[in-house]
């Protein structure tokens, strides 16, 4: 496992080059977001969605996944949404929220049979600057630990995950507060779990 330093917030050169060879081999990378730090892999390699679902010991066929893409433009090709949902994007994203949207057939075979994605675009150099370089979006999962310095610290969440993960990015201590998930799939969008985001 290799720990890349960030500091100043942003993730280039050499260093991006090393974590997007790191996807594209199918590895499993902790990176983090505007919310709490995450597990991430190439959303479109159905083995390394399979790796994380054996880290986090989550039945793909049963779990609800979540991809990280850089722009709403880039949503359309994963997700369905109509005008209304699509103002609500635009309006809270980038941002710390999970929209939980109607999946398009494109997603991998570790998607097949589910007919929903969360959508994930945060406010986070980082995350953005990862999935632009890698050219696809990057499926997301929250670290666990057993308890909040394991879950912030990432020195601490390396010792967890070693020997489970590739790359752990650093860029310091990490947030407690998840995203806030709303569900776009009946209806009128519904929150169904409140976390740092406030929806507009």
């Amino acid at each position: 496992m290799k720990i890349i330093t960030i500091k100043g917030g942003t993730l280039s050169g050499r260093p991006l080059d090393d974590v997007v060879k790191c996807l594209e081999d199918g590895g499993i990378i902790i990176y983090p977001t505007d919310t709490v730090y995450a597990l991430g892999c190439d959303a479109m390699n159905n083995q390394a969605i399979e790796r994380i679902c054996a880290i986090k010991e989550m039945k793909s066929a049963k779990t609800n996944l979540s991809i990280i893409c850089s722009e709403i433009s880039e949503v359309t090709q994963y997700a369905k949404f109509d005008n209304s949902q699509f103002r609500m994007l635009k309006q809270n994203l980038p941002g710390p929220f999970t929209f939980i949207l109607q999946a398009l057939s494109r997603l991998p075979k570790a998607f097949k049979g589910r007919r929903t994605v969360g959508i994930r675009i945060p406010d986070n150099e980082i995350a953005i600057a990862i999935e632009q370089a890698l050219g696809k979006p990057i499926l997301t999962t929250s670290v666990e630990g057993p308890d909040d310095d394991y879950r912030c610290e990432p020195e601490l969440i390396a010792e967890t995950y070693k020997g489970s993960v590739d790359i752990v990015i650093d860029a310091g201590r990490g947030q407690l507060e998840p995203s806030t998930i709303v569900d776009c799939t009946n209806g009128e969008p519904e929150i169904v779990r409140q976390g740092k985001g406030i929806l507009e």
